[in-house]
């Protein structure tokens, strides 16, 4: 049985192979709004979004290799309620960093495995992240040294780069901020034979 990974993201390859995971790439080809749309319009929690979202891409792909376990990753930023998604371009990751400038958001981070295509384990993490006061010159600034890159991250922010300066707290798991509750993702992993 091979490990294979439902996601295209770099951060989360990396994540994995920094652990000693042998894996694979096949990522998903869910149309993540169309996906959560019905989940939307019913109120469901951010969380409970997340965790869809990750589950339906882990299975997804797990139905074109039944003989592998397949690994599926979702993120979603709460912030006052409201859902926050990935910036469309350099001006919307402006806005939301100044709208996040001194305040509390969340960020649920939910990782699903699947065989044969059915979800066989699941897990989400929560971390509650605060942003220092940011005035405009300073967002200006930063989007500049951090470039496009911004635009792939939900929050316009990155953690293990620039984006660290955003912030006055964090509370919650790093990996799982970063996009991949590994933590708990290598134990289930060791459970079935898989890690060391």
């Amino acid at each position: 049985m091979k490990i294979v990974l439902a996601s295209g993201s770099a951060i989360r390859r990396t994540l994995l192979a920094n652990a000693g995971i042998r894996f694979e790439v096949d990522a998903s080809q869910v149309d993540e709004r169309a996906a959560e749309a019905p989940l939307l319009e019913a109120g469901a929690p951010p969380e409970d979004l997340a965790l869809a979202l990750a589950m339906v891409k882990a299975s997804e792909v797990s139905e074109r290799r039944p003989a592998d376990l397949v690994i599926g990753a979702d993120q979603v930023l709460d912030f006052e309620g409201e859902r926050q998604t990935k910036p469309a371009d350099m001006e919307a990751a402006r806005r939301q960093l100044l709208n996040l400038s001194g305040r509390t958001h969340h960020l649920h981070a939910a990782v699903a495995c699947a065989k044969a295509g059915a979800v066989v384990w699941q897990n989400v993490e929560t971390s509650h992240l605060t942003m220092r006061k940011l005035d405009p010159a300073f967002v200006g600034r930063y989007l500049a040294a951090a470039g496009d890159d911004v635009l792939q991250s939900v929050g316009a922010y990155q953690i293990e780069g620039r984006g660290i300066q955003l912030f006055e707290k964090i509370d919650g798991d790093f990996f799982a901020i970063l996009g991949l509750p590994l933590l708990p993702l290598l134990a289930f992993l060791r459970s079935e034979g898989l890690a060391e």
